[in-house]
């Protein structure tokens, strides 16, 4: 698998230019983006390595010209997770996926690994990630299939702390087509496509 895709926000500027790919047993997602958070714009870099099962092992932030602008977790793959320095993190455990604030993207990781049937629903913990702060901690979140079509998937996400409800439609690959309100797909290209 090799994807290239442009997300562009919906509730105020934005773009984001996300590169998955295969390389060496591992899931890479490796992505640029631009956004506006409170009045002030920021640029940010991420890389996610996850196995093929896809549970995360290594997450690294980077914001350019931020004050504390790097950020690297790595973890088990199990719900372990400590600093790249080899500092445990205990507040994480459990965790198996992440969401980062700034982009659709991490929906994609435990749509990818749960392979919920419709009507199947599975709470979950993930590492939540706010940018531009690069602030961490765990949070509870639930997604449900809804449906699958010939576009893709429907899923219901659930923040259970936030109370905030989406329903997001993915692609086969699991990517975000539709985030409303926040993002949608605006240009993809695959392998097969080059």
């Amino acid at each position: 698998m090799e994807r290239n895709v442009l997300f562009s926000r919906c509730d105020g500027p934005g773009l984001e230019h996300l590169h998955l790919f295969e390389q060496n047993g591992e899931v890479i997602a490796d992505s640029l983006l631009i956004a506006v958070e409170e009045d002030r714009v920021f640029r940010a870099h991420y890389t996610i390595r996850c196995d093929t099962s896809w549970c995360v092992h290594s997450v690294a932030l980077e914001l350019p010209n931020h004050p504390s602008s790097q950020l690297h977790l790595l973890a088990d793959g199990k719900g372990q997770w400590r600093t790249a320095d080899g500092t445990p993190l205990p507040s994480l455990t459990g965790c198996i996926d992440v969401d980062i604030t700034a982009t659709p993207f991490t929906n994609t990781l435990p749509i990818r690994r749960l392979h919920l049937a419709p009507g199947q629903a599975t709470e979950i913990t993930v590492v939540y990630f706010s940018l531009p702060k690069l602030q961490f901690q765990s949070a509870r979140q639930r997604y449900t299939c809804l449906s699958t079509n010939a576009r893709g998937n429907m899923y219901r996400y659930e923040g259970l702390e936030s109370g905030f409800t989406a329903e997001l439609q993915a692609d086969h690959d699991g990517l975000i087509l539709d985030y409303p309100r926040f993002w949608r797909s605006v240009w993809s290209e695959s392998e097969k496509e080059r």
